[in-house]
């Protein structure tokens, strides 16, 4: 077994999050730490809770138990800081905070929350690199948004494409931003299980700032490009820049039980590896929540009896990854793939982690 895996911290900060019956579950499981566990731990700028915890544990979903932490501390990441030492108290079964090497007491997380530099200086409970620039992102726009919002009309100069830096004219109501994304509808999302479109993707490729409204309803508004992930064009939409969300959550395993399926990998590929994105047929309506975790499967075959050639028999199915929930819509979520030992491939399985 590997000393850690992304996979194995998900589960680990399920057991504050979870259901009751998973929650009960991970109450009779046996924590274990490592056999060569090193005996303390000085926490360092880019540090996350989850690898510090994957240097102690051997089983990693034993993570708020050995921390000895209530649920509101699990709930509230600023409780770590760089330069602070992680103590492995061997006697008592432990992962405790001191303030300095030759200080190896503990250190009382609450009620005396740290403010000063929030989001900055306390660790995440996982790297966000790989998602944020996604979370802001509204990879589905819901209710044909896209349909009734305004659209670039015109390009600087006679352009086909928009740099950075470029202008572009603008109609629509702009209501009272300034500040926008700019999309070109996608391909439909069809539910791997019925066949049926349950969404419409949207692509995203970059975004614009307001230089100058018109100043009648039929002139154009013109915009700067600020930034582009794609190439804009005349007929793409744009709509609001939403408000910047906070990054730093814990992921936690579902409330109840969760099997979907996985409709698309981002960008249109066939087939995803570690740290990309992809969407599952399941959403706010399936009480899939932010954070939620998954384990992915790929079906078992269904072979026929080398014995009895007249009967057939399905391998089990195989788990070789895991996925955490980072966006959600009504009947669509977003997850980043986090330790797998295979290609994820549309139609592969997202279900609740064992």
């Amino acid at each position: 077994m590997k000393k850690f895996s992304t996979a194995a911290l998900l589960l680990a900060l399920s057991a504050g999050f979870g259901g009751m019956a998973h929650a009960q579950a991970v109450k009779t499981m046996r924590c274990e730490f490592l056999p060569n566990a090193p005996d303390q731990h000085v926490v360092v700028r880019g540090d996350t809770l989850w690898g510090i915890s994957g240097q102690f544990l051997q089983h990693p979903w034993c993570w708020p138990q050995v921390w000895g932490l209530n649920q509101d501390q699990i709930r509230n990441p600023h409780w770590i800081y760089p330069g602070q030492i992680v103590y492995f108290d061997r006697v008592n079964g432990r992962l405790r905070l001191g303030k300095s090497a030759g200080e190896p007491g503990v250190v009382k997380l609450s009620p005396q929350t740290r403010v000063q530099g929030i989001g900055r200086d306390a660790i995440n409970a996982i790297s966000t690199d790989a998602i944020g620039p996604f979370l802001s992102q509204p990879l589905i726009v819901e209710d044909d948004a896209l349909d009734s919002s305004p659209h670039i009309v015109a390009v600087q100069d006679g352009h086909l494409n928009l740099g950075k830096g470029d202008k572009a004219y603008v109609r629509g109501d702009l209501a009272d931003a300034s500040a926008f994304q700019v999309f070109r509808p996608g391909n439909p999302l069809k539910d791997p299980e019925t066949g049926k479109v349950i969404a419409n993707e949207a692509l995203y490729l970059g975004t614009l700032k307001l230089e100058r409204r018109g100043k009648t309803p039929d002139e154009a508004a013109t915009f700067s490009v600020v930034d582009t992930k794609e190439e804009m064009q005349v007929g793409d939409r744009i709509i609001p820049r939403p408000v910047e969300p906070i990054l730093n959550y814990v992921p936690h395993a579902p409330a109840g039980e969760v099997n979907a399926r996985v409709v698309s990998v981002y960008g249109g590929v066939a087939a995803a590896a570690q740290n990309q994105i992809l969407s599952i047929n399941r959403g706010k309506a399936d009480n899939i929540d932010i954070g939620t975790v998954l384990q992915l499967y790929r079906f078992g075959k269904t072979i026929k009896d080398p014995a009895d050639h007249n009967n057939k028999v399905k391998l089990p199915d195989e788990q070789y990854g895991t996925l955490f929930i980072f966006r959600v819509f009504n009947h669509i979520s977003y997850g980043l793939i986090m330790e797998v030992q295979n290609t994820v491939d549309i139609g592969d399985i997202a279900r609740s982690p064992e």
